[in-house]
């Protein structure tokens, strides 16, 4: 399979206790692209990323991260990944720099290139001055920004969003859905946004729909608008998540 496409999803499902999370799914990710993997609540957003993150196994289908498949070469597959979960997983008890310091020793990031890389995502998110302050002194907005800031600092091919602007005021959600837009740009990164939100969709990227573990629409959101022939990605978006919705 080509190597070209930062993720590739193929066939594939999941089931709890025989229920269906994901059915068949497929669709693919080229670097530089920014695409938003769109769902009400239970369509399936949070298991498919515990698949792609190898939190749980998938039994049929294939997952591919920059050509490497994830059962046969776990490392080298997950080495290209970038993770910010909905739950935060910060140490509270430690500084910003204690938490990223932590991460690039787990990546094999020595001590003077591990303090360029952390000063450069932290510059870039408007943290560094904040480097020596506890997790639990910073406000949601900022904790989230450090949060990124570490999935960043191995440099991945693919970062993963699950629903990151969840619980945040609307200017901190502003600035990250704009981070993240610059980042794809200026460093060519591929994104895969969770989310239920249409406001922290732009124009140019290119939407998943998933509805009770089916994919409903795939492409960009002018694709999508067509399909449905809805004015907005509102409309659009009911019209594919009813029931009877067009598949």
């Amino acid at each position: 399979m080509s190597r070209s496409y930062a993720l590739t999803i193929e066939n594939l499902s999941f089931s709890y206790s025989g229920r269906k999370a994901l059915d068949t799914i497929g669709f693919t990710i080229n670097p530089g692209e920014c695409t938003i993997l769109l769902g009400p609540n239970g369509a399936g957003k949070s298991t498919l990323f515990a698949l792609i993150t190898r939190l749980y196994d998938a039994r049929s289908g294939r997952i591919e991260l920059c050509g490497f498949d994830i059962k046969k070469h776990t490392s080298q597959a997950l080495a290209r990944l970038g993770v910010v979960f909905q739950q935060s997983t910060l140490d509270i008890d430690l500084t910003v720099m204690q938490n990223l310091n932590y991460h690039a020793a787990l990546h094999g990031m020595g001590g003077k290139f591990a303090k360029q890389r952390i000063q450069q995502e932290l510059e870039r998110l408007n943290m560094f001055e904040r480097r020596f302050e506890k997790i639990r002194q910073l406000n949601g907005g900022h904790r989230r920004r450090v949060e990124i800031a570490r999935a960043l600092l191995h440099k991945p091919s693919l970062l993963l969003l699950d629903e990151p602007t969840v619980g945040l005021d609307v200017p901190s959600r502003q600035e990250i859905v704009d981070h993240v837009h610059r980042l794809v740009k200026d460093d060519n990164i591929a994104v895969l946004w969770a989310s239920h939100l249409i406001d922290e969709i732009y124009p140019d990227d290119r939407l998943v729909v998933l509805h009770k573990g089916h994919i409903k629409a795939v492409g960009p959101v002018d694709s999508v608008l067509k399909q449905t022939n809805a004015p907005t990605i509102k409309e659009a978006f009911y019209a594919l998540t009813q029931e009877g919705g067009r598949g």
